[in-house]
């Protein structure tokens, strides 16, 4: 089975194939970096309307690039939310547009399942049952994984997602869009110990998250220091090393509560070079083993939108009926 994946959720419109026993076959992917730094952030009018322009280009490029035709396609998977309203429709309804005119069955997928199973891509591979760690934008959550659509919440972020503590840290320091890239870059020229923030519920008794007031904390930090470049240094190692602390702690505290070995890393903050180096050597020091995707499939991508849908279709799922809706917010366990 051959499936075309389509993710439109936000900032980037990413096209792929996926063949089941086969693998990858082509994937292509346009980010709105460049658009949008100019703003300081995403503009949703501005980011729908760019994926209008990419989304048909995009598929002809990977369809070119696999050698198949329309015809030889088996359906079509699109991510259905969460994500910007506007974004989501122009996916949802190419995918649905595509679909009807091939006579082939679509299927809406959760942004965050393609992310919890992207690291299924990599080899090696985890195996069922394991922990994800989901860092993604707006979004922390630690999920036990027993198999597909087979997912129990163990903890969420309360208020501050980490990505969004990298994000408004940066700009609280003067770095461009997107932040948390920029403030990592920056961290591997502070100094480490110079200056000490919270670790916000890092002993909560639960596996929830918050980071607003890390937030708050680095603001303080930058209203009481004259910001010069390794000011700015020290202060992004300091928050950066923070984020890691809490996640890292949650981490084997999930690992710890359901008695499993195997971790999974999933999402952009998943990228961070600091963070992947601390929980494998946490994880492995406790005899487990820690996945991550390919740092091209840690930011959203069309691929893991592809490989969710053909995993999904494998099971009978999947739909001729050509109408739609998103679903911008949207909790993965009501998808489960």
């Amino acid at each position: 089975m051959i499936t075309l994946g389509i993710e439109s959720s936000c900032d980037e419109t990413g096209i792929a194939l996926y063949q089941t026993g086969r693998g990858l076959l082509a994937h292509a992917l346009h980010t709105q970096i460049a658009m949008h730094s100019e703003y300081g952030g995403v503009v949703p009018e501005l980011a729908s309307r760019d994926h209008v322009q990419r989304a048909i280009p995009l598929i002809r490029q990977v369809m070119q690039d696999a050698n198949l035709t329309f015809e030889q396609l088996d359906a079509i998977a699109y991510t259905q939310g969460p994500g910007l309203g506007g974004a989501l429709l122009v996916g949802a309804s190419v995918a649905n547009s595509l679909a009807f005119a091939l006579d082939i069955p679509t299927i809406g997928i959760h942004h965050l399942e393609g992310h919890l199973l992207s690291p299924l891509l990599s080899d090696p591979a985890p195996e069922f049952p394991f922990v994800a760690l989901l860092v993604s934008g707006g979004h922390t959550q630690l999920m036990r994984v027993d198999g597909v659509g087979r997912y129990e919440l163990l903890g969420e972020t309360v208020d501050d997602a980490a990505g969004e503590a990298f994000d408004k840290s940066a700009k609280l320091l003067g770095l461009g869009y997107p932040g948390g890239p920029a403030l990592a870059k920056l961290a591997t020229s502070g100094r480490p110990g110079l200056y000490k923030l919270p670790r916000p519920m890092l002993h909560s008794g639960n596996l929830d998250f918050s980071f607003s007031g890390l937030k708050t904390a680095v603001l303080t930090l930058v209203r009481q220091n004259e910001l010069d470049e390794q000011t700015r240094a020290d202060i992004a190692y300091a928050t950066q090393e923070a984020i890691i602390d809490v996640l890292a702690h949650k981490a084997r505290a999930a690992l710890v509560k359901t008695g499993l070995s195997q971790l999974v890393v999933a999402g952009g903050v998943g990228a961070n070079q600091m963070l992947r180096q601390r929980l494998s050597e946490d994880i492995g020091r406790r005899g487990g083993c820690v996945f991550y995707p390919d740092l091209e499939f840690c930011t959203d991508n069309g691929a893991m939108i592809a490989f969710a849908g053909a995993l999904r279709l494998s099971e009978g799922q999947g739909t001729k009926d050509y109408r739609f809706n998103v679903k911008p917010r949207w909790n993965l366990e009501e998808f489960a």
